[in-house]
C-alpha cells in the first residue's frame, strides 16, 4: 500500500495531517505548510513537541463544543494563539451525543431505535445550513487568509466530521476537484478506526454489536456527498456557498485561493 503523503506523525497528536500537496484541477498544487488538521490537542506533550514546532503554528482553531473543550481543553504547541470557533454551538444534541449514554448506559440497548447513519447525514447537513456552522467555517477561512495568523491547525475531537467538512471547504477553494476532496475525506479512516479501536472493544466487552457503532466512528463518502448536494440544492454551486453561505466576498474568496496555491 502507498504511503500517504499528507500524514504527520506526531507523538502528541493524533490524525494530523497537511493539506498542502494534493493536485488542482487546472494542474497546480496546494500549498504545504499552511492549513493542517487533526484530532483534538488535548496531550500535555504538545507544547514541546518537536513535530509540532517545526510546523511553526501560529493558530489553532477549535471547532468542538463547549462541554468538549471543558473536558479536554487544548494543549497549544509553543508560539501559537488559540481561536474557539464552535460549530455545533446552536446543535448541543445529536449523533456525536449519543455516544456516552450508549457507553455508560448498557450497550445495544443504550441504541436501540437509533437511525445513526441517519443522525450523521443530518449532522452533515447542518453543518453546510446551520447558523454556527456557517459562522464557524466563515471565521475559519478569515483566520487562514490572515498572514499574521498562519500556519493554522484547525481540529474538532477525532478531526474527522467538522474537521473533514472544512477540509473540504479549503481543497474546493484551492481548486481541487470533488474526487480529491472525497479523497482527502476518507483518507483519514485509518487514523480513527485506530483511535476508536479500544472503545469499540470496550462496547463489545459490555454486550454490545461494535457494527452499530460505526456509523459515528468513522467517515463515509454518503456523509459528504449529502453536504455537497446541500450545498448545490441551498445555493447553486461551491461559489455561492462561499458568498451566500459563508458570506465572503470576493476579495475574500480569491485571497483564500491565492494563499491556498502553491503557485498562488
Amino acid at each position: 500500500m502507498a504511503v500517504d503523503p499528507h500524514i504527520l506523525l506526531s507523538p502528541a497528536v493524533t490524525n494530523l495531517r497537511d493539506l498542502g500537496g494534493r493536485a488542482t484541477a487546472d494542474g497546480g498544487a496546494v500549498a504545504t505548510g499552511v492549513a493542517f488538521r487533526s484530532a483534538e490537542l488535548a496531550d500535555p506533550s504538545i507544547s514541546t513537541d518537536a513535530v509540532l514546532a517545526g510546523l511553526r503554528i501560529r493558530t489553532v482553531v477549535d471547532l468542538r463544543t463547549e462541554a468538549e473543550r471543558s473536558s479536554r481543553p487544548d494543549q497549544l504547541p509553543a508560539g501559537a494563539r488559540l481561536r474557539v470557533l464552535d460549530v455545533l454551538a446552536d446543535l448541543p444534541s445529536g449523533a456525536a451525543a449519543q455516544l456516552p449514554a450508549a457507553l455508560a448506559g448498557g450497550g445495544a440497548d443504550a441504541l436501540a431505535g437509533l437511525d445513526l447513519p441517519g443522525q450523521m447525514l443530518d449532522v452533515y447537513r447542518r453543518l453546510v445550513v446551520g447558523g454556527a456552522a456557517r459562522k464557524a467555517y466563515a471565521g475559519l477561512i478569515r483566520t487562514v487568509i490572515d498572514a499574521e495568523q498562519r500556519a493554522v491547525l484547525f481540529h474538532c475531537t477525532a478531526g474527522k466530521d467538522r474537521t473533514g467538512w472544512a477540509t473540504t471547504i479549503l481543497l474546493l477553494a484551492a481548486g481541487v476537484d470533488e474526487e480529491g476532496a472525497i479523497e482527502e475525506y476518507l483518507a483519514v479512516n485509518p487514523a480513527v478506526r485506530a483511535t476508536y479501536a479500544p472503545l469499540l472493544q470496550q462496547f463489545g466487552d459490555a454486550g454490545g454489536d461494535p457494527d452499530a457503532l460505526r456509523p459515528l466512528l468513522e467517515v463515509r463518502a454518503e456523509y459528504l456527498h449529502a453536504a455537497l448536494a446541500l450545498v448545490r440544492e441551498r445555493f447553486g454551486s461551491f461559489g455561492g456557498y462561499l458568498s451566500d453561505g459563508l458570506g465572503l466576498g470576493d476579495v475574500e474568496v480569491e485571497a483564500l485561493h491565492r494563499t491556498l496555491r502553491a503557485d498562488g
